[in-house]
């Protein structure tokens, strides 16, 4: 059982307050990928694609209905330099945009 007050763990002692003066909060984020680099560019996705300078909404992951991820303009380079129907490029089967 988790104690409330300090009354609990540390008997004869009073409550004490804290008073928070500054808060400096730290975040990150990761893609929620099963891979950690992408299948044509080899660049990982915590990263961006060669096209791009910094990683985040302007180069996000995609995925295939095969499940399989790639940076948006490493696939829509790949799919637009197929002559037929686009493959996916790690499988082979007929790409298309999970959705």
């Amino acid at each position: 059982r988790a104690c409330r007050s300090l009354n609990c763990c540390m008997p004869g002692k009073k409550n004490m307050k804290v008073k928070i003066l500054q808060w400096h909060a730290v975040a990150s984020w990761t893609w929620d990928a099963q891979d950690e680099t992408c299948g044509i560019c080899r660049m990982a996705f915590d990263g961006c694609c060669p096209d791009c300078k910094f990683p985040g909404d302007e180069c996000p992951i995609i995925w295939g209905a095969c499940n399989h991820a790639f940076h948006l303009h490493c696939i829509l380079k790949w799919v637009n330099s197929q002559t037929s129907t686009p493959l996916c490029p790690m499988c082979r089967r007929e790409w298309q945009f999970k959705g």
